[in-house]
């Protein structure tokens, strides 16, 4: 793929998940050089911070020509002091791209090396050591992005072909070098919203797939129950104006169109009243978690639409500070680093997957309990009431996870705390906001994996297997090729990993 000027999500999946690999476009390359030539001239005589300056409070302070450069490599090494979980290597593969693609605005200043460079580290899958802990999202990803940083300048360290290597040593290997700072590469590297930016990314394809999979598991309990299909009519959801909801009807009844089980309101209980009988056997309406899944999943779908519209803005836009304009031929000193923007968005795209999973555990113990859904066994037991369990164990686990999920979904956005002499008064914490709202998408794919189980269970003891939608038979055989019809009781935590990582690849 040839990266130019804007880039998409879908872009990013391509190069992210997909591992197309990138070219520069002249035009791109064009654009840097031009910036960095221009910044190299204007800074004479001037004071630009980061330039000649010292950084954020110590920035009254002037640096000395002769120092300049090695002030980058200060900042550098000073701020890669991260700490925690090393980051997946998909996020910091994001990350190394959303701060490419910015950089190559050509509103940084950057020497051309930089750029090459970060080109080089995607499509060869080295992916620098970038920890979790570190960043207030205030100038960016400080912390985090100086990780990144400190292995352009060949140190650190990287993951490379599955291992932990010092970045000099992997770049001897495949002839690498690294690049040598010029103007201000440390600051520009630095200052920016990459890191909450790449994991917010991969957050995004994360909740489009639990959203499909919330989906699909939503249309198998209403075929299992045989519920009636006005609930998800054009109808009915059309005279809701949300825009997801209506969505959310469709992609089901799109499902569900060639099922056998989902019946017609008007061939059941729209004949003559006088013919009922006065307590009717059948229920006349579905739980909220069967018959409100459009009005539950839809603000989910809405809200993750924003979010992947706010992701694309800022990853194509100037996040540094100061931004240089070669246009107006004149350097702005401001605040685009400051990662509000991603901050919130995580914060609400973690609430809507957190109902999206409470929604998963209110439908599991829907089928789990006889009492209520009156057609299965207690916990869908196949095997001898009393003596097996059935899925009654790994309700636990699916309760306990959702209820972390409703704990973690408390907002990072508001949780500012001043720092750096109170200089960055108020900050993002986008990057936390982010890496907390990954966590919570994380538990949502345990709590649907249980219910898949189960919902297969429940199939295979109503004898469905050939009545179900062919959505749901497909769902039905992949999941019996991990984990085979059972009545006896066995342990289930391989089983739950494996339909997990299923679920991932849908």
């Amino acid at each position: 793929m040839k990266i130019n000027n804007f880039l998409e999500l879908k872009d990013f999946q391509k190069i992210i998940i997909e591992n197309e690999k990138i070219e520069l476009n002249d035009s791109l390359l064009d654009r840097v050089e031009e910036s960095f030539q221009f910044l190299k001239e204007f800074s004479k005589n001037k004071v630009i911070y980061g330039v000649n300056t010292g950084f954020g409070p110590m920035a009254q302070f002037k640096i000395s020509d002769e120092d300049t450069h090695q002030l980058q490599y200060n900042l550098i090494r000073s701020h890669s002091s991260g700490i925690g979980n090393p980051l997946p290597a998909r996020e910091v593969k994001a990350c190394m791209l959303a701060r490419l693609n910015t950089l190559s605005l050509g509103n940084s200043g950057v020497h051309q090396s930089v750029i090459h460079l970060l080109k080089e580290l995607i499509n060869r899958d080295i992916t620098p050591l970038i920890f979790e802990h570190g960043g207030v999202g205030a100038s960016g990803d400080l912390v985090q992005l100086a990780h990144l940083a400190l292995v352009l300048i060949g140190e650190g360290e990287v993951f490379y072909k599955g291992e932990r290597k010092a970045t000099k040593e992997v770049f001897e290997t495949e002839g690498l070098e690294p690049i040598t700072v010029e103007i201000r590469e440390g600051l520009a590297l630095m200052n920016g919203t990459s890191v909450m930016s790449g994991i917010g990314i991969v957050n995004a394809y994360k909740a489009n797939q639990l959203t499909d999979i919330s989906i699909r598991l939503s249309c198998a309990i209403n075929e299992i129950v045989q519920a009636y299909d006005d609930h998800l009519s054009e109808a009915l959801n059309g005279t809701k104006k949300h825009i997801g909801q209506q969505k959310v009807a469709e992609r089901m009844r799109a499902h569900l169109a060639d099922s056998k089980l989902i019946r017609k309101r008007e061939d059941h209980l729209y004949t003559h009243f006088e013919e009922q009988e006065k307590v009717f056997k059948e229920k006349v309406q579905e739980y909220y978690s069967l018959r409100c899944v459009p009005q539950i999943l839809g603000p989910v779908l809405d809200t993750l639409e924003y979010t992947e519209n706010v992701l694309e803005n800022e990853i194509n836009s100037a996040n540094d500070n100061p931004i240089i304009n070669v246009k107006d031929r004149h350097v702005y000193h401001g605040g685009n680093f400051h990662g509000d923007y991603i901050s919130l968005e995580m914060d609400k795209l973690k609430i809507v997957v957190t109902k999206l999973t409470m929604l998963a555990e209110r439908q599991l113990n829907y089928l789990l309990n006889a009492k209520i859904n009156e057609i299965l066994p207690p916990f869908v037991n196949l095997g001898k009431l009393g003596f097996n369990f059935g899925m009654q164990g790994v309700q636990f686990t699916a309760t306990s996870t959702t209820a972390e999920s409703q704990m973690l979904s408390n907002s990072m956005y508001v949780h500012s705390i001043p720092n750096n002499n109170d200089n960055q008064d108020i900050v993002s914490m986008g990057t936390n906001a982010a890496v907390i709202c990954r966590k919570v998408i994380e538990n949502a794919f345990e709590v649907l994996a249980i219910e898949a189980i189960t919902i297969i269970q429940a199939v295979e003891y109503l004898g469905f297997q050939d009545k179900v939608s062919s959505s749901t038979k497909e769902l039905y055989d992949e999941i019996r090729k991990i984990i085979p019809a059972f009545s006896d009781d066995m342990v289930m935590y391989p089983y739950l990993e494996e339909v997990k990582k299923y679920l991932k690849t849908m």
